[in-house]
């Protein structure tokens, strides 16, 4: 059983802390209604599509900054999901 909960929390912290680091997810300021859940919704969403995105060796971060700087290779990452 206690195998099981610290998988459980190796795996939480480790997304929390990409989430923190990619995203500074602990800064964010959004607040109301649904906004929260939903803006954390489409974080985990972009960090599924950067982590299938396997011709860069780049870190996350630095692939979410190309991506933002380039056209071509956001268009490359979204592609990457099917």
């Amino acid at each position: 059983m206690a195998g099981a909960i610290l998988r459980h929390w190796g795996i939480e912290n480790s997304l929390h802390w990409t989430l923190d680091v990619t995203f500074c997810e602990d800064e964010s300021r959004i607040r109301k209604q649904n906004s929260p859940e939903n803006f954390a919704l489409l974080r985990r969403l972009a960090i599924n599509l950067l982590k299938q995105e396997k011709t860069s060796q780049q870190s996350l971060k630095m692939k979410r900054y190309r991506a933002a700087m380039d056209n071509h290779y956001l268009v490359k990452i979204l592609n990457s999901a099917s």
